[in-house]
């Protein structure tokens, strides 16, 4: 029994230690100070933040059809044909070796207007024996260009991957401005949603407070025989609702804790035990709205209308480069080059030195027609890029209707969420005044526990529906900055600076 003792004993002080060791940690933070950190901590962000450097280097990845190529190769080569008599001669025929090098090299590449080129050279040297020694050297080198007049002269594979890279590259920017500001958004309404859990914490409490000082009251009054017990057992219910509404308050007030956590840290472990107490209060400041305003706000600044739009210059660039694939490839030809060749008593001497003299030159030059004769399969990507594209606009349009019925709804909710600020804080003016004077009817005998209860719950009832009235306005002017994709400008974030 002893020895139970002291290991609950001990398990107390474990647990005593635990519990100082974990003691939560406040801080105290302003809506831009959650702001700012979300911004650079937030998970979400960072994963984003990854896709416009992908994007530029896909774009720098496209570039790679201009980079001209090199090859070289050399290799040597012998053959031994068999002797024998040869009837037509009627003689012996001595067996035949041959040893031959040779080099070949070549760079060649497209240009930005569609030029391709092509320089090469070789060389080689030839020697063995038959009936009597021998060794020759050869070689060349020339230049080739072909000039596209028609199909890929304005425009080419790789010039369409380009011009469409750049606009990814663009559209990437846009999607990181979108999540920035649907993360904003989000940290906002998790902020004011603290605000209110914590109030409706001090609301409860309060509630709580009235009800254990009824039921004082009351206890005391049956004691003295001024009041009937159920009178106090209706008070103590009612304390022990309260009770649990606040423990219900509590628990809201720790789960828009994590809302925010999960927000502002890439470490929620890090965070878990500091409790984020809001400076900042509801307010209801009066706003003009102006419909007009936010939806020029909305048609100009919205990051998915401007995707869209970008989405159909893109599809712009894919019809003008499906439209020259139409067109024959009629081409400007064109080579120039030396050659050389004789005996050599050094390895490739003649050919070298033929070559360095030019005095073998080489050229040609004309154009070239390929046409394919039914062209299916250009005509119908033709077709099909320019219903995609009538497509595209009318997703536009329909994007567009969206957003104007979008900032027109959260106009409406934000005016009639102002109004419902102003008639929650008179129901509550109200309630406490019923309260007042109906306590006062009660302590002169004129009213009983049940109608003070009644109102009581009805203050309590007021208190939150204005704590919900403040939330809901200040996180409608969110979500109205939000449809009219000006939460950057209106919270001062310059993108440039957090990417």
């Amino acid at each position: 029994m002893r020895l139970l003792k002291i290991l609950v004993g001990l398990t107390g002080m474990a647990v005593a230690v635990t519990a100082q060791t974990t003691q939560p940690e406040t801080r105290a933070v302003s809506l831009q100070d959650c702001t700012q950190m979300a911004l650079e901590r937030n998970l979400g962000l960072q994963i984003a933040r990854y896709n416009p450097v992908i994007t530029l280097y896909t774009l720098k990845s496209a570039y790679s059809g201009y980079d001209p190529s090199f090859s070289a190769s050399g290799r040597h080569t012998f053959s031994l044909s068999g002797g024998g008599f040869n009837t037509s001669i009627g003689t012996n025929t001595p067996p035949t070796t041959l040893d031959a090098d040779r080099f070949d090299s070549s760079v060649g590449g497209l240009l930005p207007w569609g030029l391709t080129y092509g320089v090469s050279g070789n060389l080689s040297e030839s020697y063995g024996r038959t009936t009597v020694p021998f060794d020759s050297s050869s070689g060349s080198a020339a230049t080739t260009l072909t000039q596209p007049l028609l199909k890929n002269l304005w425009i080419d594979g790789t010039r369409l991957a380009i011009k469409q890279s750049k606009i990814d590259l663009r559209k990437s920017d846009l999607d990181l401005r979108s999540t920035i500001i649907s993360t904003v958004s989000q940290v906002e309404n998790a902020y004011y949603d603290l605000i209110a859990a914590r109030e409706n914490v001090k609301v409860q409490e309060q509630a709580l407070q009235l009800a254990e000082r009824l039921a004082a009251e009351n206890k005391r009054r049956v004691e003295v025989g001024a009041l009937a017990p159920l009178d106090e057992k209706q008070a103590e219910s009612q304390v022990a609702a309260r009770r649990t509404d606040l423990i219900t308050a509590q628990q809201s007030l720790g789960t828009r804790q994590n809302a925010l956590r999960r927000l502002i840290s890439d470490d929620y472990q890090s965070v878990h035990d500091v409790i984020y107490e809001p400076t900042e209060s509801l307010e209801a400041p009066l706003q003009l709205f102006n419909l007009q305003e936010s939806w020029a706000k909305g048609m100009s600044q919205r990051p998915d209308l401007l995707i869209a739009r970008l989405d159909i210059e893109r599809q712009g660039v894919q019809i003008r480069f499906n439209r020259n694939q139409l067109f024959p490839e009629l081409d400007l030809i064109g080579s120039y080059g030396h050659n050389a060749s004789g005996a050599s008593t050094r390895e490739f001497s003649d050919a070298l030195g033929q070559m360095r003299e030019g005095s073998r030159p080489s050229y040609y030059y004309g154009a070239q027609l390929t046409m394919p004769l039914a062209n299916i399969a250009a005509r119908n990507s033709y077709k099909s890029s320019k219903v995609t594209l009538e497509q595209l606009l009318l997703g536009l349009k329909n994007s567009e209707q969206g957003v104007l019925s979008e900032i027109d709804e959260a106009i409406r909710a934000a005016r009639a969420s102002y109004d419902g600020v102003g008639s929650t804080r008179e129901a509550r003016l109200y309630a406490e005044a019923a309260l007042e004077a109906e306590q006062k009817k009660l302590e002169n005998g004129k009213s009983t526990s049940f109608v003070v209860l009644q109102l009581q719950r009805d203050l309590t009832a007021a208190r939150s529906a204005e704590i919900s009235a403040l939330a809901a306005y200040n996180k409608s002017l969110t979500t109205l900055a939000q449809a009219e994709g000006s939460t950057l400008e209106r919270r001062k974030i310059d993108v440039n600076v957090v990417k």
